[in-house]
């Protein structure tokens, strides 16, 4: 296989994720980082099997085991009386139809785990404080250029900078979000404040008009994981540290079921965020001859199928196999882009459609909708069932 030397933009998920799998496959990598210092913000993050086979092959299961708490079932229960309306395990269930478990942790454990792997594999992996500008293809290479004057390169750069990635931008133009109607609250909920047993460990889901509530246990059950998301006209940041008041979110939730209203009561008023949720197109075209994607770069999605680090974790490892498969730059990357694109462009349109599904506004709706389809099977056929360690890149 062909060694090459690989510049990755962004320290995130995705981008550690990447350049593990490629350091395992005996590339030369190094990575930088816009910001100061390393770690993730936000708060629970669901982890299925189609991405839990690449942190299994990188040797991670263990640590991801014993920070994470695998829930039994996904559930899908009414607003108001907490009904239950439909559920498909998971647990041992997911493990046994899909090859690998489904694991809840905290986005800063992952990304802990992630970034203790990649210094392992190379000291002073992830360089600090190197905001990109832009970057220059040639013949034999690219080159990266930094805020602060320097540059690096490589054989290949890919960028793994998020939603507002520079590498992106250059290559596409800047991205046009939509805002989509919806906000997200996140609150962290330490189990000790709540009355024992206040939810069963599973993914609870309470869907109501104009808005749903998902809740699931992270840290050996130690905290309560709450995202609740309203319909609302009350655009503000695409930001995950912007808070807002109590009462506010009190109010969004009148008249749901007491669980949620207890949780909410039981909440610390001055640690409640909210950012807006913006749409956005996924790429259909995200490579160059030495440049490509990965992650929300190029397939940002909705938080609503719980894929969004999932898809940049497949993506790291999809990448490693093209470039084992190519000895050319560019054919790989090409080989890279066209097994990713059909299936996050499915996974971000499914996410978006579920937005409708989980925010139907009458009783009558919700029931008739889940009538017609069976989610968990539908999730095992075509998303959970992949693995991107063995898919067959065509």
């Amino acid at each position: 296989m062909k060694k090459r030397k690989i510049l990755i933009n962004g320290a995130g998920l995705g981008g550690l994720a990447a350049a593990c799998c490629l350091m395992k496959a005996g590339h030369e990598v190094e990575v930088f980082e816009q910001s100061a210092q390393m770690g993730e913000v936000g708060a629970g993050i669901q982890i299925s099997a189609n991405a839990q086979h690449v942190l299994r092959d990188l040797g991670l299961g263990p640590e991801i085991d014993r920070v994470g708490v695998r829930p039994g079932a996904y559930v899908f229960r009414l607003h108001d009386t907490g009904e239950e309306i439909q559920r498909f395990p998971l647990a041992e269930a997911h493990e046994a139809a899909n090859g690998a478990p489904y694991t809840q942790l905290h986005r800063a454990d992952l990304h802990d785990i992630l970034a203790r792997k990649a210094q392992e594999m190379r000291a002073n992996i992830v360089q600090l404080n190197k905001r990109a500008t832009h970057y220059v293809e040639d013949a034999d290479g690219v080159t990266l250029h930094f805020a602060d004057g320097t540059s690096a390169r490589g054989d290949i750069l890919i960028g793994a900078d998020g939603i507002r990635s520079v590498v992106r931008a250059q290559m596409s133009g800047a991205s046009t979000p939509t805002y989509t109607g919806d906000a997200a609250w996140r609150l962290l909920i330490p189990t000790d404040k709540l009355p024992p047993n206040i939810l069963p460990p599973v993914m609870s889901v309470f869907m109501g008009p104009g808005g749903h509530v998902v809740c699931y246990y992270l840290r050996a059950g130690k905290l309560l994981n709450f995202v609740g998301l309203v319909e609302t006209d009350d655009v503000a940041e695409e930001s995950w540290t912007l808070k807002r008041p109590w009462d506010q979110l009190k109010a969004n939730y009148a008249g749901w079921h007491p669980i949620i209203q207890t949780i909410i009561d039981t909440a610390d008023k001055d640690q409640c965020y909210r950012w807006s949720l913006f749409n956005r197109d996924p790429l259909m075209d995200w490579s160059t001859k030495r440049v490509s994607l990965l992650g929300d770069s190029c397939h940002a999605t909705l938080p609503y199928l719980a894929q969004g680090a999932v898809m940049a974790i497949e993506d790291g490892a999809v990448l490693t196999r093209a470039l084992a498969q190519c000895a050319d730059d560019t054919e790989a990357l090409d080989l890279y882009q066209r097994n990713r694109i059909e299936r996050t462009a499915r996974i971000v349109r499914q996410s978006t459609a579920n937005r409708t599904l989980f925010h139907l506004h009458t009783e009558a709706e919700i029931r008739a909708a889940f009538a017609k389809r069976d989610e968990g099977a539908e999730r095992n056929k075509w998303l959970y069932s992949y693995n991107p360690l063995t898919v067959p890149l065509v």
